[in-house]
């Protein structure tokens, strides 16, 4: 995806580390509330640029993985003490296992069941028996509604990024 290599180097921009505050607190809270031993070994599946990370990584010794060389590229200048990982969620196999394994917003590219399923087994297999697996999809068909969005951010370097977004139900 063009976003996602091409055009990578600009993803601070668009998804600055400040843009994740809320979400990392929550992802804290869940792993406080549910976890059935303490986390302190976490794996990503589905890093990106690692902007959610970057709110995590004083917490938790962390594992990032993405299928994208460029975006592992971005998160390693965002996390440069973190481990790092060009790997498919449905394929990855590290031989070792994790307090945790998360998901994040990712997951939204796995559209199948076969894929889900596939990157669920690679979960189970990285998690200590014990283990959280977590999953944070940004929408679920059951509360999506279409809309425009629209956001930018100017970066240190003299760079801008602005961007329009439409939101639709392809299948209505």
């Amino acid at each position: 995806m063009k976003l996602y290599d091409e055009l990578a180097e600009w993803w601070p921009l668009l998804s600055p580390t400040e843009d994740y505050l809320e979400e990392a607190q929550e992802l804290l809270a869940l792993v406080d509330r549910l976890a059935r031993q303490p986390v302190h070994r976490l794996l990503e599946l589905g890093c990106g640029g690692g902007s959610l990370a970057h709110q995590l990584r004083d917490r938790f010794d962390l594992t990032l993985s993405d299928r994208s060389p460029a975006m592992v590229r971005e998160s390693r200048r965002l996390n440069p003490d973190c481990e790092h990982v060009v790997a498919d969620m449905r394929t990855i196999d590290l031989d070792r296992r994790f307090d945790a394994v998360l998901i994040h917003d990712a997951v939204m590219y796995l559209t199948g069941r076969a894929d889900l399923r596939a990157a669920f087994e690679a979960a189970r297999r990285h998690l200590h028996p014990e283990g959280l697996l977590v999953v944070m999809p940004d929408v679920v068909k059951e509360r999506f509604e279409p809309g425009t969005d629209h956001g930018g951010h100017d970066g240190p370097d003299g760079r801008g990024l602005r961007y329009l977004e439409w939101r639709h139900d392809r299948d209505s």
